[in-house]
């Protein structure tokens, strides 16, 4: 019956973690080993057949006859009067084989026996974890959400593995439930208390590479490296791209037909902006580039300061800044350069949109000027105090200090 308890134990774990006959067998002796030599002093002259097909596992013990009262090792040696009643044509020298029952354990020992079977195969799958994921570090891995909690979701693999995904790990904008797919990068793998801890990330940079590789064919091949990845998870992200075939022109590969290739990664990224721009190593060019979608005019650098001066006309400074000021910001991560802007109205003294003024002057009293036609700082500046009073049923007090705010452009 005990014997029936070990195999049951090794059944039960066979199906459930999925190991494989030889490391089994592996690890069966092991534990058979470690018993007999705890009982008998050693091992070594103990054979242990394993079948796995059939749940049978039997150990036999090779001693070597020697004269009676020479024994010296009882667990090695065996007295000639002893063998012959086993096989009455044995003699000194010769060797005996005979097989050990489990039955002949007592309870204690097999009890033993099996909370070490467990031990051990608990140890072999943990390390098994541990070792599998610290490979596919930085792989997209697809999951179904098993649990959500408030820091981190508990994700299950294809083969019911846990790994984590921590709420620092999430895209602002992810929602899931139990039951929903998701799909991470494995971020990192640790050790905690001997158990392995799988920990996933969608906001990493990997993620956002590893994407484009599955979706941008030249990515994968290497006929398009990208040289470098910037993001603010779900809101920006700007991509560096390069080509080494001059036939291929990597921003437009990339983006696919019609934005093709692109929706797909966005959509999975919660609708994240992704700008995808031509690495070059003309610093200069590269800023503007990376200042896209904004059109710069001059461009002043200091390379020792990794600082540069971006001058663009008016109505440009607001998409270079962009929503949050989330696209000068990546511009000066991608480039490596602090990135200050300014308009340009040194050389032609031109005009400037209003609304550009929306830091310094109230929204409302914007809407009112370009409500009787002064939607320019101009506009406003060409018309006398007492009209401007006049028209828009502003206070005195306010006109003059808007305007006071718009000449300060031109000064």
């Amino acid at each position: 019956m005990e014997h029936l308890n070990l195999v049951e134990t090794f059944s039960e774990f066979k199906e459930f973690k999925n190991i494989d006959r030889e490391t089994m067998m592996s690890i069966l002796e092991d534990v058979f080993k470690h018993m007999l030599t705890k009982r008998f002093g050693s091992a070594d002259n103990f054979d242990i057949i394993v079948n796995i097909d059939k749940g049978d596992l039997e150990i036999f013990r090779s001693r070597v006859i020697v004269e009676d009262g020479a024994v010296e090792d009882e667990n090695t040696q065996v007295p000639l009067s002893e063998a012959v009643k086993i096989e009455p044509d044995f003699e000194v020298g010769e060797e005996l084989s005979e097989e050990v029952k489990l039955g002949s354990f007592g309870r204690r020992e097999i009890l033993a026996i099996r909370q070490n079977l467990i031990s051990k195969i608990q140890e072999y799958e943990k390390n098994n974890i541990y070792n599998k994921y610290r490979d596919k570090i930085g792989e997209i891995i697809a999951g179904e959400v098993y649990q959500v909690w408030k820091k981190e979701i508990l994700v299950l693999d294809d083969e019911g593995i846990e790994l984590i995904l921590p709420k620092s790990e999430q895209i602002p904008s992810d929602f899931y439930r139990k039951g929903d797919s998701l799909r991470a990068v494995v971020s990192r793998v640790e050790m905690k208390n001997n158990t392995p801890v799988i920990i996933l990330s969608r906001t990493s940079e990997s993620f956002l590479e590893r994407l484009f590789e599955a979706e941008v064919p030249e990515v994968y091949d290497g006929l398009i490296s990208i040289k470098k990845i910037v993001r603010v998870p779900g809101e920006r992200a700007k991509i560096a791209v390069e080509s080494y075939d001059d036939r291929i022109d990597p921003v437009g590969a990339c983006v696919g037909m019609k934005g093709s290739r692109i929706h797909g990664i966005v959509r999975e990224l919660k609708n994240e902006n992704i700008d995808v721009i031509n690495f070059t190593t003309n610093p200069s060019l590269f800023i503007q580039r990376a200042l896209s979608p904004a059109k710069v005019s001059t461009i002043v650098i200091n390379d020792e300061e990794k600082r540069a001066d971006v001058y663009m006309k008016p109505d440009q400074v607001s998409l270079a800044i962009g929503k949050g000021g989330f696209n000068i910001k990546l511009a000066g991560k991608l480039t490596g350069y602090e990135i200050d802007v300014y308009r340009d109205t040194d050389v032609d003294n031109e005009d400037v949109d209003i609304q550009e003024f929306s830091d310094e002057i109230d929204q409302w009293i914007i809407d009112v000027l370009k409500a009787i036609g002064c939607d320019t700082a101009k506009s406003v500046l060409d018309l006398p105090i007492d009209e401007l009073v006049k028209r828009t049923d502003l206070e005195e007090e306010t006109i003059r200090e808007v305007i006071r705010i718009l000449k300060a452009e031109f000064e």
